[in-house]
């Protein structure tokens, strides 16, 4: 048994993140924690350790910063075609482990929209009937941006049909190792300064408005991963109302 682990290192100020999204981290030392220790205690400095005790660090960050699972929530208020949307903390825990069938895309260029037929045409080649609750992630790619500003226009994204066709075969957990789900946004918007055609915005993620799902987004290790043969284990943190919640993924050969 192996593990492969999904998730990249939650750090400060990443540049991957649009302003609004970047965490920041205030780090508290060992000597500044005894500090607070002989408040709390009544103690003195010689009652604890020489090189003090106690560090800490304080972050600020949104429910979307690093690799994350979004909730339906997150979509729109309604799922399942008028049920009210889950939010993170309501996710069923048995969807967050399973069957791991990795899609190798990262041939596609930038900006690919990710159709049913591709998805229907990857299967055929690769052999595989979906089963329910199989957990799919898709490989763009994206992960070697990762830390810089380019992350957020690089990779392939899914439509809302090729969504749909996954959420049919019953899969209700996706992933991926770019910034979004669906075809980078900027990309989006210069498309739909073009045709002014509504149906392109965020398609991929208002799928779920039809059908209730969960994505995770900026994965990583996905290029290590086979087709299939591995189990996904992804349990989000459990945030009160959260539109999203931070996941430790790993993979387990």
């Amino acid at each position: 048994m192996s593990f492969i682990d999904l998730s990249v290192l939650f750090e400060p100020d990443t540049l991957s993140d649009i302003p609004i999204m970047r965490p920041h981290f205030q780090y508290s030392d060992h000597e500044t924690g005894a500090g607070e220790m002989m408040k709390t205690y009544g103690c003195s400095r010689e009652d604890l350790p020489a090189g003090g005790c106690c560090a800490d660090t304080r972050i600020s960050c949104a429910d979307h910063s690093g690799t994350h699972m979004d909730a339906p929530w997150h979509y729109a208020p309604t799922m399942n075609g008028g049920e009210r949307a889950r939010t993170i903390d309501e996710m069923p825990m048995e969807w967050c482990m399973g069957n791991g069938v990795c899609i190798h895309f990262q041939d596609k260029p930038d900006g690919y929209k990710v159709t049913a037929a591709d998805l229907e045409q990857y299967f055929r080649r690769i052999d595989y009937q979906l089963k329910p609750l199989d957990i799919v992630l898709l490989h763009t790619g994206a992960q070697k941006n990762y830390g810089r500003t380019e992350y957020r226009i690089t990779g392939c994204g899914v439509g809302r049909e090729a969504t749909l066709w996954l959420l049919r075969q019953g899969v209700k957990v996706v992933g991926t190792d770019a910034w979004s789900w669906d075809v980078p946004l900027p990309l989006v918007a210069k498309e739909f300064a073009k045709t002014k055609d509504p149906s392109v915005i965020w398609e991929g993620h208002l799928a779920g408005v039809e059908m209730e799902y969960y994505q995770m987004e900026k994965m990583t290790n996905l290029d290590l991963l086979p087709v299939t043969g591995f189990q996904v284990i992804c349990f989000p943190i459990k945030i009160k109302g959260g539109s999203a919640g931070w996941v430790r993924s790993i993979a387990v050969l």
